[in-house]
């Protein structure tokens, strides 16, 4: 599997990210700084955690415009697995790939911890490797991560199993206090239709090695380079 990691003034986490990848795939992915227009040819696209631009107007406003975003934007559309992981989430609903916006933490405080969450979808690239109602612990580090849309797209996630994962409690339930930042219906990870881009608030990289205290994220890349390669 070959892998492309895109790098923003601000980002921090596409090291962690391209060391979780290596350890899955054997292949070192390529950093692509986002100033550059084009993409090699890779298999799956991934937009790292961090502070694009510092978080300027909002969180991933300004890394939508970036040179290399059109180019991502034509990819995801074409079918690439492309995957946003905090910041990049935010990113990914700034571009338009995914409905909705992430907003300031209902608690108006960065939340830094480790969460549970519950995997809703198992058919998906991202999520292949887990079992349905699967509860994980993963860490969040956020300001921005209210996910927010209106009544109809809400429902139309419900409806369509776009929803990849949503906060809970350690027993598996989606309640207001096992929720970090307000989120509506406690979601955490979000599938375009296609269910080939997938939004994330926590960080799968940062539960990929045991001397990080778990080991919940490192199926998500396992899974990625299983179905990239089959």
């Amino acid at each position: 599997m070959t892998a492309a990691i895109i790098v923003f003034p601000g980002s921090n986490c596409d090291r962690d990210t391209a060391v979780a990848l290596e350890a899955a795939s054997g292949r070192a992915p390529r950093l692509i700084w986002h100033r550059e227009t084009a993409l090699p040819k890779v298999d799956l696209i991934v937009i790292p955690g961090g502070f694009a631009y510092g978080d300027y107007l909002r969180a991933g406003a300004i890394a939508a415009h970036s040179p290399i975003m059109r180019e991502v934007v034509a990819r995801a559309h074409a079918g690439v697995p492309t995957l946003g992981i905090c910041n990049g989430f935010q990113v990914l609903t700034e571009t338009g790939l995914l409905p909705g916006v992430l907003t300031r933490n209902a608690s108006l405080r960065f939340v830094c911890r480790d969460v549970h969450l519950r995997v809703e979808q198992t058919d998906s690239v991202f999520t292949c490797k887990y079992r349905p109602d699967q509860v994980l612990r993963i860490p969040v580090a956020h300001m921005d991560g209210n996910y927010i849309a209106d009544d109809t797209t809400l429902q139309e996630l419900e409806d369509h199993g776009q929803i990849a994962l949503r906060y809970c409690d350690a027993d598996g339930a989606a309640t207001a206090e096992a929720n970090p930042n307000g989120a509506q219906r406690n979601i955490a990870g979000l599938f375009n239709r296609r269910r080939n881009v997938l939004g994330l608030m926590p960080h799968p990289e940062r539960a990929a090695d045991p001397h990080h205290g778990g080991t919940d994220g490192r199926a998500l890349f396992a899974g990625l380079v299983e179905m990239i390669a089959a």
